[in-house]
């Protein structure tokens, strides 16, 4: 979940690493530090409490030189933030910064203390830095003493090593957490992100799963986890240095919610044709695949598992293929069961998630008939594992809480959806054709829902002194209404919950009063005048009330009720549309309650820890 970047080079490297990390913030702000050899062989090492711009701040009074440097924002997971707890880690002459968690750490702790290791931090890094300079005691190869201690260790990984007697070099090491080689001239960089090096290079090696790197200014050498030198194909990218800039925005979630129309274009883009699906884009031998598919089983996390959600309705009622939707880390810690010709499908925006990742292996072990992702970083391990890969386009996502990762995710699961009532034939052509027709128009019916920025701020106002709130949806809403409560959450920290409108009555109404609004998603479908007595019942609980409808819905504003009429779209995307003000009421409730609206407070993204 941290950040790392890492540098060989002939330059003074200190701006590129801290300037990496601002790149990296998103995958954790409690603290940050770096380490950086100068010519004379001393370590400089500088962390802080707090965000990147603290360590930024810290350097710019002390400049730093040295050509061989790493650094890290971290996400706290064993020891609170804390100047002592930030990385680099150092014991001896070797520095270490780490991204994941070592479970057994707390055996290698006491045998370090036993050789007589003193520990400086709570954090579970410190004893890699140990373990490297006992290893060190036997060897002069950095590169052998990392691939000894990688087999000490149980758990997840990124990590990467700097000995200050040999700055010549630095050794990386991957397991579960994701690790890039970016290639310069005579200078050769490392990150957790590519992201982080955009400045800098354009050219990139991904390790694999059990990958250790040598790396100099002119030669990177990797090998597999059973030591064999190995060949890593380089890519050339294609992202934008500026995609990580906020432009004429507050914040990354204000723009990336405003990038929602073109990021469904580009998801759509030479998907569909002539009111047809394109069953090829969905990917090499998808037809074959498809074909052969009797059930589903989705697999994610957080905002991919409410997409998921939301497609189960999708394909049971379109195309006619039963589906389960699962939270990856109760999925792969159960004793789950095969159907015959099940199709796995993992959702995640970054691709590295750990407990979606280690649901896709897990799965790949029993038996299911292929595996597919729904994935934004073409890249990431779940992209380079999955038997079909099906990219959402959403561009680079900086914010912490997710927006447009989420509609594309629907819009390509809805795709996908067709594609499978295609192939089954479980979908007539005129459905087909009113799907893409709805598709197509999605991104300029968000363009309207988006001019209603003003009337959400207004509303917003509302929340200023609210500790709890209650989202209501029916059908494929109630999935919307958890993710508008989750973005609530996440970016305002008020207590909200989500129900399915009907369990109202089974418990959830003892919490109504007047301090407790309840935000209700109300489309025109068939459930209409279900959710308008569940409405009812709020109201005589003497519930405040927000209603987001379709403006043929037929509610009127009363006492207690106060109407968000939304214009009429089509009922198949309704909830990608309506998942828009649900944004937009978080976004603008957060600035009301003050947050950080990007980087909410105990949360990161990327999540590569369990």
């Amino acid at each position: 979940m941290c950040g790392i970047v890492g540098a060989v080079a002939q330059r003074d490297v200190a701006e590129i690493l801290i300037n990496g990390l601002h790149r990296l913030e998103y995958r954790g702000y409690d603290s940050a530090g770096l380490a950086v050899v100068d010519a004379q062989h001393e370590l400089q090492r500088v962390r802080c409490l707090g965000k990147v711009k603290e360590l930024d701040d810290a350097v710019e009074k002390s400049p730093i030189s040295g050509g061989t440097g790493i650094a890290h924002t971290r996400w706290a997971t064993h020891g609170a933030p804390s100047e002592d707890n930030a990385h680099p880690h150092v014991s001896g002459n070797f520095a270490v910064v780490h991204n994941g968690i070592i479970e057994n750490y707390e055996e290698l702790r006491t045998l370090l203390k036993e050789r007589g290791y003193v520990f400086t931090s709570q954090t579970d890094t410190e004893v890699i830095a140990h373990l490297v300079e006992w290893e060190m005691r036997s060897t002069d190869s950095l590169l052998d003493a990392v691939q000894k201690v990688v087999k000490q260790l149980t758990g997840a990984y990124g990590m990467v090593v700097m000995d200050r007697m040999h700055p010549e070099h630095l050794v990386a090491a991957r397991s579960g957490s994701p690790l890039v080689i970016g290639l310069g001239i005579g200078e050769n960089f490392l990150a957790s992100d590519q992201l982080a090096l955009l400045s800098v290079t354009r050219r990139f090696i991904y390790l694999e799963e059990g990958d250790i790197a040598e790396i100099t200014r002119r030669s990177v050498d990797i090998y597999d986890r059973d030591g064999k030198k190995v060949e890593r194909s380089m890519h050339d990218s294609n992202a934008e240095n500026d995609a990580a800039e906020k432009g004429k925005f507050r914040h990354y979630m204000q723009k990336e919610i405003y990038e929602q129309p073109t990021a469904l274009v580009n998801t759509m883009q030479g998907r569909l044709t002539h009111d047809n699906l394109v069953i090829q884009s969905i990917g090499n031998g998808a037809k074959d695949i498809l074909e052969k598919v009797e059930h589903i089983q989705i697999v994610a996390c957080g905002t991919s598992y409410n997409s998921g959600m939301v497609s189960r309705y999708w394909f049971e009622s379109l195309a006619g293929i039963s589906c389960d939707v699962e939270i990856a880390s109760e999925f792969r810690y159960r004793k789950f069961v095969t159907r015959p010709n099940s199709l796995l499908i993992t959702i995640s925006q970054s691709g590295e998630t750990a407990d979606t990742l280690a649901a896709l292996r897990l799965a790949k072990q029993k038996g299911y008939m292929a595996a597919m992702t729904i994935c934004n970083v073409a890249s990431s391990s779940l992209v380079r594992e999955s038997d079909l890969a099906f990219m959402t386009r959403a561009g680079v996502e900086i914010g912490v809480a997710s927006t447009k990762a989420f509609t594309t995710q629907l819009a390509a699961l809805l795709m996908l959806v067709v594609a499978v009532g295609k192939a089954k034939g479980t979908l007539s052509a005129e459905k087909e054709q009113e799907i893409v027709k709805a598709l197509e128009a999605l991104p300029a019916e968000i363009e309207k829902a988006l001019a209603f920025d003003q009337h959400i701020e207004d509303l917003a106002e509302d929340f200023a002194e609210k500790h709890h709130a209650l989202f209501l949806g029916r059908g494929e809403f109630y999935p919307i209404a958890m993710e508008a409560s989750l973005k609530l959450k996440e970016v305002s920290y008020i207590h909200a919950e989500a129900y399915a409108a009907g369990e109202l009555k089974h418990g959830p109404l003892a919490l109504i009063d007047a301090d407790m609004p309840v935000i209700v998603v109300a489309p025109n479908n068939e459930l209409l005048e279900k959710i308008k007595s569940n409405i009812e019942e709020v109201r005589a609980r003497g519930g405040q009330l927000y209603v987001f409808a379709d403006k043929e819905a037929g509610f009127s504003e009363v006492e207690g009720m106060k109407i968000i009429t939304m214009p009429t779209v089509s009922e198949i995307t309704a909830p990608i549309y309506y998942t828009v003000p649900m944004q937009l009421l978080a976004y603008h409730i957060a600035l009301i309650k003050g947050t950080d609206v990007d980087q909410p407070r105990n949360l990161a993204k990327a999540v590569t820890v369990e």
